[in-house]
């Protein structure tokens, strides 16, 4: 909202020479506190910020934490009647805790430091009128009728009317239009419910020229800065596509679970009665004790597939690999205020995008210079020596603006408005000559539509400039690059040269110089010489061109909205390359936009690529029609009207330059301005997706062949091949590591070449399936002949006798950190689509340290896990075996890679 104390208060003779202009006694205390108690502060209501432990409780309502926290009240309770070993439920408990923990602290924290951004930002001084003289007080205590004053630079800060002096403020925050708006005094008698727009002040308009003093109307929630912000706190949130993903996902993964658990239960029952127990009436015969151990048996087993079907380490890993990517973003200059905000800026297929600023620097710029010739240059120093000279010289002099050259290295100008601004700032080295004397002059105003300046010294002339339609009128002469005057009879070149410049949304002034003297009817000299043609506009950002084409790219359709000019946003537009490639590109204004239903809008926003004079509410129609059509919707924007707006989008972007109302409203803000920025935040979106999709091809692997492990180890005499404990262990500690390791995988730029995922597409695609099932069912299978092959029960006895409770112990050991160890090799398998397994790992350094890590700490664990983990130590020989065992699943899935691709196409190939 506010960027910090203006600039004349750095400057007391400014200040000083106001209070002599304005003497206003304004409110004492007892009138101000009277006006608070009956129309409130200037506080403008914030958005609640939620607490630590509200964004915990909201974790915990995750579908997939629900299902852990199920599994874990029943885990106590056969803890407390003796059924499971306490180290079980504390297994389970410390999968919810972390999970929950890593989340809620990673956006507690960010959000706790941007909070603390908008507090800074909010401690503004305002210059007001009390108890008879000027004082400065804070922005939030200020009252109805408060009388304040402003100068340039200054923000205003509330709503009210100039009751004296005139100002120039930019309302872009408010209205998106990048002309300032004059503004002039109400009459003193007049009354203040007559007040027009040209003699009102709103709440974060920018004082550009001029000063004045403002009697506050309405203050806090009552302006229409905060009226809008009351629209923003009742807008409603929509899931995001990861969060809608995610819950379909844990809802077939909690149906599954639980028909598997029930199934499982009823499978080892019916083998314990009927294929071991010799049928019902048998079984039945058997002692109590022996008939309940069975059953509580098989709830543990039912209990064990609970566990192992929800993907314990899925919440950890999407929080890790949120918070890694938000400090990456935030080191290319983009701050991820909610950490979905990346997930779903990867999903995008749909952005409105802001042209001021964003597409463009911000400020107008010296585009291109014309000579009385026609030629064109674009920069100062191709411009020939003597045109550069002459053009300098004018505009340095002829200037209302006040220069202080003192330090050239910090040139400053007080009273240039933006077109001023543009012209002095490409003529910078001849600012530092001393100004020539002058000896009179015609200010500019909009009847005349030019300036002039007579001075004497060195270079006798009358210097002139303005729109170039009056100025030319009066050329006879133009210079040439050697000094010369040359006859202007036929100016045809130089008006096709500044036609082109025109429909480049060019502004354009020329500049010409005579030695006629200024007469008293203050008209335009006659028999000038023309000395060029200036063409500004507000120039594309160097970037751009190509992050709109790798926007495209990537199959975001870009849409302008501007509270420009129609002609301009369309040269602006097909500048930046929003126009290519579609022969039915719509460009329409605010006004034809309104005139269409909300059906005919949705039939043509497939092919709209710019809406000009737009209004705030045809952002948030825009956004609103959209989401409609299911499309995920990116808006951009920085002032307060378009604050609802990027409130209201799936992402919002918010610009670093704009209000601290639109930052706190969007997702993610992007601290440059830059649109390529924007563009990297899609790409770190896309990479965490891919993060995801990855983990959960390894957990889910692990997860499907460990149920068929349990599942069918009970038809071969292997009633708990794996524990509870051994598979937590499996889940929560090994499945996190790989999870933190996948969450540092490279972002590629051919990501940037696919199209977006539809907002419905499921999680897990086929792909991912036949990796998941076949390594799976393979991991499955091998275990169950390691299990029953009388091979690996001799290599893995440690020379006790087969069947004796060592030999036993040695061969589960053995088992469990074969089953580790095989889908730590799968990690090799799953960070790749492609046949080529070392693709950019060396990119991902976390995979390089944390894959070995994992090895190293499993061994540790495996030799000294004991009775929690039910393991002994291994010999070298033992382990080498097991590693070599365990290595099989990368040929076996390389073999399924080379199939898929010669029957279903190589699916690198398609994305890239």
């Amino acid at each position: 909202m506010f960027s910090g104390a203006s600039a004349p208060l750095n400057n007391p003779l400014l200040v000083l020479k106001a209070c002599m202009k304005f003497t206003y006694p304004g409110l004492t205390d007892q009138e101000a506190e009277l006006s608070r108690a009956q129309h409130g502060s200037n506080a403008v209501a914030s958005q609640d910020t939620e607490t630590f432990w509200d964004k915990l409780l909201g974790n915990l309502k995750d579908p997939i934490i629900i299902i852990l926290i199920a599994a874990l009240l029943i885990t106590v309770l056969l803890t407390i009647f003796g059924y499971a070993e306490w180290y079980e439920s504390v297994g389970i408990a410390f999968a919810v805790v972390i999970a929950t923990f890593v989340a809620t602290w990673s956006e507690h924290s960010n959000e706790q430091s941007f909070q603390k951004l908008l507090e800074e930002a909010s401690m503004i001084q305002v210059k007001v009128f009390r108890n008879g003289h000027l004082t400065e007080i804070s922005i939030d205590d200020l009252v109805v009728n408060d009388c304040i004053l402003l100068q340039p630079g200054d923000t205003v800060p509330t709503d009210g009317w100039l009751i004296a002096g005139h100002a120039e403020v930019d309302e872009a925050a408010l209205t998106g239009e990048s002309e300032p708006v004059k503004k002039t005094a109400l009459p003193e008698q007049a009354d203040p419910a007559t007040a027009t727009e040209d003699q009102r002040l709103f709440r974060a308009g920018l004082l550009v020229d001029g000063e004045c003093v403002m009697r506050a109307s309405a203050v806090g929630d009552q302006t229409r800065y905060g009226q809008t912000m009351k629209e923003l706190l009742s807008a409603e949130d929509r899931l995001s596509p990861l969060q809608h993903k995610l819950t379909v996902l844990g809802g077939h993964i909690a149906m599954f679970g639980y028909i598997g658990a029930t199934f499982i239960f009823i499978a080892f029952m019916f083998n314990t009665i009927f294929l071991q127990g010799g049928g019902f009436e048998i079984y039945w015969a058997q002692e109590t004790g022996l008939i309940v151990k069975d059953f509580v048996t098989a709830a543990i087993l039912a209990i064990i597939v609970i566990v192992v079907a929800v993907p314990e380490g899925l919440p950890m890993m999407i929080a890790m690999v949120l918070a890694i990517n938000m400090k990456k973003l935030l080191n290319v200059k983009v701050l991820v205020r909610k950490l979905l905000g990346i997930e779903t800026a990867g999903s995008l297929n749909l952005l409105f995008t802001d042209k001021t600023g964003t597409l463009t620097q911000g400020r107008l710029s010296v585009s291109a210079f014309l000579t009385g010739a026609g030629t064109r240059f674009e920069k100062l120093e191709e411009i020939p020596q003597v045109l550069r000279d002459t053009a300098g010289f004018a505009l340095r002099n002829n200037t209302s603006a006040v220069i202080d050259a003192s330090d050239p290295k910090d040139i400053r100008m007080v009273g240039a408005d933006r077109t001023e601004q543009a012209l002095l700032h490409f003529v910078t080295p001849y600012l530092t000559q001393a100004a020539a004397e002058i000896v009179d002059l015609i200010p500019f105003n909009s009847s005349r539509k030019f300036s002039a300046t007579q001075v004497t010294g060195d270079r006798a002339l009358t210097l002139v400039k303005g729109a170039p339609e009056v100025v030319l009128q009066n050329c006879t002469r133009y210079l040439d690059p050697e000094g010369n005057t040359v006859d202007l009879s036929d100016p045809g070149t130089l008006q096709a040269a500044m036609k082109d410049l025109s429909t480049r949304a060019m502004r354009l002034l020329a500049v010409a110089v005579t030695d006629t003297p200024i007469n008293d009817s203050k008209a335009l000299p006659a028999d000038l010489t023309l000395v060029g043609v200036f063409g500004m506009r507000d120039e594309l950002r160097n970037t751009s061109y190509a992050s709109v084409k790798t926007a495209k790219e990537a199959g975001i359709h870009v849409v302008m909205i501007t509270g420009d000019a129609k002609e301009t946003a369309q040269a602006i537009a097909k500048d930046v390359g929003l126009l290519e490639d579609d022969p039915e590109a719509i460009v329409m204004t605010s006004t034809e936009l309104a005139e269409l239903s909300d059906d005919e809008v949705k039939k043509r926003l497939p092919h709209l690529y710019v809406v000009a004079r737009a209004f705030p509410t045809d952002k948030s129609r825009l956004v609103k029609l959209a989401k409609e059509l299911g499309l995920v919707v990116g808006m951009t924007g920085d002032g307060v009207n378009d604050a609802p707006a990027v409130k209201n989008a799936d992402v919002g972007f918010a610009m670093g330059s704009g209000t601290e109302m639109t930052k706190e409203s969007g997702d993610i803000v992007i601290l440059d301005d830059n649109f390529s920025s924007l563009t990297k935040a899609v790409l770190y979106g896309r990479t965490l997706f891919k993060s995801i999709r990855k983990f959960l091809i390894f957990q889910l692997t692990v997860n499907v062949s460990a149920i068929l492990v349990v599942f069918l180890g009970q038809f071969f005499g292997f009633d708990l091949p794996l524990t509870m404990t051994q598979l937590l262990w499996l889940n929560i500690i090994m499945d996190t590591l790989a999870g933190l390791a996948f969450a540092g995988e490279a972002a590629l730029q051919r990501y940037m070449r696919e199209k977006p995922l539809r907002r419905d597409e499921p999680l897990i695609n086929n792909d991912m399936w036949s990796s998941i099932l076949i390594n799976g069912a393979f991991i499955a299978f091998i275990s169950i002949v390691f299990l029953t092959s009388g091979t690996t029960q001799a290599w893995f006895s440690g020379g006790h006798e087969l069947g004796t409770p060592e030999a036993q112990a040695k061969f589960l050991t053995a088992f469990f950190a074969f089953f580790v160890f095989i889908q730590v090799f799968n990690t090799f398998n799953a960070r790749t689509q492609g046949l080529n397994l070392w693709e950019n790992l060396l990119e991902n350094r976390l995979f390089s340290i944390i894959i070995p890590g994992i090895m190293v700490i499993q061994v540790f664990f495996i030799t000294y896990g004991g009775e929690i983990l039910r393991t002994v130590g291994l010999s070298v020989q033992e382990w080498i075996i097991v590693l070599l065992l365990a290595v099989v699943i990368i040929p076996v899935d390389l073999l399924r890679k080379v199939a898929r691709n010669k029957w279903f196409g190589n699916p690198v190939q398609q994305e890239a």
